[in-house]
């Protein structure tokens, strides 16, 4: 249950101005990270007529910003040009103007180690620099995926290094983020908002902010519960994409395809919820979000068997891409790896989106590489591969034009299903064909020459 209702009585003037420029709209939010999860917040709170300042690190996205472009395709940036032309949106590297926020939202990133373990670099760095710029009357909100107990243990701490108490001079909660990129049914202003906090304050704030930009706010009793609430919705996923990877290589070595088998379960009108399986997990939640429990576990002498297991059947899932392209190669073209052309057909990590975070394509990609493999790529949503933290040897490496011939390739392994993609050419085309997302038969096209993996 969310804490109880606070009482007008409890309500300093500090408190009782942030509630009132909440409810007459009259606040200015602060979003610090201009990424895929701030800037669709920036943008829900500007459609609302809400004055927001953007913060970023990156001198480039705020030039983009302040020009009135977006470099997310799903924001159009006619919609950026209209609120930094009326003066709704300003984007700055100036953190100081954190002054001249009500509500700070901070939207960074929380990636994890070499180790896998939670790296909190992002939010440690963040909070140092609004306690240096934090004034009475403010509420902070975390929205970055983390471990239970890092609102409370870390994030408030530094903030309390300012010389400001939290409860009464400034208010700090969770809210995680449900951003799904690529998602035309779902977004942030259509979904409920889980909101946690540690004084009915701070909930109440909360409560008032993200009311005006979501159709329903959900009260928790806690920032830990809240922060919970997200690595729960996405180890369900995890967990049970692994069962179906799990259940492709069982099937495969039967001769069942596993694709059409969840196909018909998913006529069941109950009991049942079809995933699919693929070449691995990618983006910045579900291939992360689960190591930050079972780190956090350890602290209990608790050893989450089940979470870790999904782990590593999905981490292992872009070498079984690898070996069946390998074994496809030499069954199918009598030829090895080692001088192959192979071109990696998507290298986002979903469809229809241009994020590559923890892509599996980039780790399918590295592999073949070290086995002698030419590798290309076609996709059109990545002109050009980024400077990426575990794969930089791919940095710089740019797409094959959307004409290109495919013929020259011994085999094309797809693995990211963008609605872009010519199937049918790719098929007749090119040789061999390794399709991980069941891409070619969703489209409706057959051929000898394709191989599931």
């Amino acid at each position: 249950m969310p804490p109880p209702p606070f009482q007008s009585a409890d309500l300093n003037d500090a408190a009782a101005d942030l509630l009132r420029k909440t409810a007459e709209r009259s606040l200015i939010v602060g979003v610090i990270g201009l990424g895929y999860v701030g800037l669709p917040v920036v943008v829900a709170f500007g459609s609302r007529r809400v004055r927001v300042i953007g913060f970023d690190v990156d001198a480039e996205k705020i030039r983009q910003l302040n020009e009135g472009r977006s470099y997310i395709r799903q924001i159009a940036s006619a919609v950026i040009a209209a609120q930094t032309t009326d003066g709704r949106f300003h984007a700055t590297d100036d953190f100081a103007r954190l002054t001249e926020c009500d509500a700070i939202i901070i939207c960074v990133p929380t990636p994890l180690t070499r180790h896998r373990e939670p790296d909190l670099q992002y939010i440690e760095g963040t909070g140092r620099t609004l306690s240096r710029h934090l004034r009475r009357g403010q509420l902070v909100v975390l929205e970055s995926t983390t471990y239970p107990g890092t609102t409370q243990d870390v994030l408030i701490p530094i903030l309390g290094e300012s010389g400001l108490r939290c409860g009464t001079d400034f208010w700090v909660g969770f809210s995680p983020e449900r951003e799904d990129p690529g998602n035309q049914q779902y977004s942030l202003g259509t979904m409920p908002k889980v909101i946690g906090a540690d004084d009915p304050i701070a909930l109440e704030a909360m409560a008032q902010l993200y009311g005006l930009i979501v159709p329903r706010v959900v009260p928790l009793s806690s920032s830990r519960t809240a922060e919970a609430v997200k690595l729960t919705e996405n180890i369900f996923r995890s967990v049970n994409i692994a069962l179906v990877n799990e259940l492709k290589l069982v099937y495969t070595a039967m001769n069942i395809d596993v694709w059409e088998v969840i196909d018909a379960a998913a006529t069941k009108p109950f009991g049942y919820m079809p995933f699919y399986p693929g070449p691995g997990l990618g983006g910045h939640c579900i291939p992360i979000d689960p190591f930050y429990l079972t780190w956090k576990a350890r602290e209990y002498e608790i050893t989450p068997k089940f979470i870790e297991l999904a782990g590593e059947i999905n981490t292992a899932m872009p070498d079984h891409v690898v070996d069946v392209t390998v074994k496809s190669l030499s069954l199918r073209r009598r030829k090895g790896v080692t001088g192959a052309n192979i071109l990696v057909v998507g290298v986002a990590y979903k469809k229809n989106v241009e994020d590559v975070r923890e892509s599996p394509a980039l780790k399918i990609m590295t592999r073949l590489v070290a086995l002698g493999a030419h590798i290309a790529y076609i996709d059109p949503f990545v002109p050009y591969l980024p400077r990426t933290r575990s794969f930089p040897t791919l940095s710089g490496l740019a797409s094959i034009a959307n004409d290109a011939d495919f013929s020259i390739y011994d085999t094309a392994i797809i693995c990211t299903d963008h609605d872009a993609f010519d199937y049918n050419l790719l098929v007749q085309t090119c040789p061999l064909v390794i399709d991980t997302r069941n891409a070619i038969a969703r489209a409706g096209v057959q051929g000898e020459n394709v191989v599931k993996a």
